[in-house]
């Protein structure tokens, strides 16, 4: 025996145009917005390298569980994981304390190019100001 679907609300929707797809002239063939040029990085799905605190501590629960039922191979992968995301923890730190130097050094040059821009400003209006003086007398 043969069933048949109730399709009433796929036909009425096909006859108004209420199609949620796209045609085949509607739908580009290639996606032309990428650039072989532009610089992108990919994410790996299976990590959230985000929230590596988090991920430190659930994997330092889950091995000192392991270690509580007597498993000792899978309490030590598991802090050989917790291990692997502090040493990412620590080089996100370090970027960071090198970003902010960085930022710390370019401040300074531009406040010193600044300060050397008023001093040079400040001596041409002094010198100006001696000729101007000197002519007078």
């Amino acid at each position: 025996m043969v069933t048949f679907r109730n399709n009433n609300g796929r036909r009425n929707n096909f006859r108004r145009n209420e199609r949620n797809f796209k045609s085949n002239g509607e739908r580009n063939k290639f996606n032309n917005n990428f650039a072989n040029t532009e610089n992108f990085q990919r994410k790996s799905p299976g990590r959230n390298n985000h929230n590596a605190s988090k991920l430190i501590e659930k994997y330092n629960n889950l091995a000192r569980e392991a270690l509580s039922t007597g498993d000792k191979i899978l309490s030590e992968n598991y802090f050989q994981h917790a291990d692997h995301f502090t040493r990412i923890l620590n080089e996100r730190e370090i970027q960071k304390k090198v970003a902010i130097k960085d930022k710390d050094k370019a401040e300074n040059n531009r406040l010193t190019e600044n300060k050397e821009k008023k001093i040079d400003a400040t001596s041409e209006n002094k010198d100006s100001l001696k000729d101007k003086y000197s002519e007078i007398n």
